[in-house]
């Protein structure tokens, strides 16, 4: 018996449909507290952060994406410019987990990475937590580069939070 390979479409769009980033809050509340345990503060960081791009980003220098498996929501990033000149950060990438193993994160890592490009950014940062191996993998395999690390007590947790930088230059 041959096995059957099953092939999922994958699309990557821009999130502005009604519902986009509601979802993406919620999601990240949901899938992060079943994973780690993370309490609702996670969710209210999240929460700003989507309200922050919603109410106030410069189209032409910040964006963000859902990738659907299927035509359904399955991940999410978003690029919004930094404090520093000519530096962009990316935030709140997530893969629900039944969609993981389908190129969806390094969808998602590189339309943001080609975004910042076009933009002019010349380069991009990330701040995450120690415990999200999957995404440090994305995150290498795209060329960034640790930075720091600093213990902290955040979402009822001790981690370890990590910046991580890649210069697009």
């Amino acid at each position: 018996m041959t096995g059957t390979v099953v092939r999922h479409a994958v699309v990557v769009r821009p999130a502005d449909r009604p519902g986009d980033l509601g979802w993406i809050v919620q999601t990240h509340g949901e899938v992060y507290h079943r994973q780690f345990g993370w309490d609702a503060d996670f969710e209210v960081l999240v929460a700003r952060i989507v309200a922050d791009y919603a109410s106030a980003h410069d189209p032409a220098r910040e964006a963000a994406w859902i990738a659907e498996v299927d035509g359904r929501r399955a991940g999410c990033v978003l690029l919004a410019a930094d404090q520093e000149d000519g530096v962009a950060r990316l935030r709140i990438l997530l893969v629900v987990p039944e969609a993981r193993g389908h190129g969806v994160g390094g969808r998602l890592v590189q339309e943001c990475l080609r975004f910042a490009r076009e933009a002019g950014y010349r380069r991009v940062v990330l701040w995450t937590n120690d415990v999200l191996a999957s995404a440090r993998h994305l995150y290498q395999a795209a060329g960034f580069a640790l930075v720091d690390e600093q213990p902290h007590h955040s979402f009822g947790h001790d981690l370890v939070g990590q910046t991580w930088g890649l210069d697009l230059t």
